[in-house]
């Protein structure tokens, strides 16, 4: 297989994992009540491995919009994962931090991936690991630089093209 049909099935397989990952986020608005979702997941390892933070910075951290993060918030609060509490070092603050129960849940959930991940990646040698690892951390850079710049060549005035005009002649 050529270089560029190898790049052409990695960027197959990329777009089939991207489209899981957002069937998973989709099916987050279908949770119970108490389950906590992909997005609120998320928003418990920030603050777990940030610390406090005020609804701005998360929201910023997760990509989410500060209305969401406030909503989810509010969520994770009633079921008792964070709590809100003013800053220590500007009382006008309010930041959110996790509660021992939300640290369980963090545990819990992320023992249950750990199993998943590791069956999934059963088998594979270390040196396939690290050449996933660097094809990953490539893609992740791109997708951080954001997509390329087009000039946009249609235009309101624009001509009529073949198929439209084909389908002015059909309706006359």
């Amino acid at each position: 297989m050529s270089r560029e049909d190898q790049a052409l099935e990695l960027g197959q397989v990329f777009r089939r994992l991207f489209r899981t990952l957002n069937r998973l986020r989709g099916r987050d608005t279908h949770l119970g009540g108490s389950e906590l979702s992909h997005a609120q997941f998320e928003l418990l390892i920030e603050l777990d491995e940030r610390g406090a933070l005020p609804a701005g910075e998360l929201a910023a951290a997760a990509r989410l919009s500060p209305g969401t993060v406030t909503q989810m918030l509010d969520h994770l609060a009633v079921c008792g994962h964070v709590e809100r509490v003013r800053s220590e070092t500007d009382r006008r603050v309010v930041v959110s931090r996790l509660t021992p129960a939300g640290r369980k849940q963090i545990r819990a959930k992320r023992e249950a991936w750990k199993e998943h991940w590791d069956g999934a990646l059963e088998g594979l040698p270390e040196s396939d690991l690290r050449a996933a690892t660097r094809v990953l951390e490539r893609l992740g850079a791109m997708f951080d630089d954001g997509p390329p710049q087009q000039a946009c060549e249609a235009s309101a005035s624009a001509s009529p093209t073949g198929s439209e005009s084909g389908v002015q002649a059909r309706q006359e």
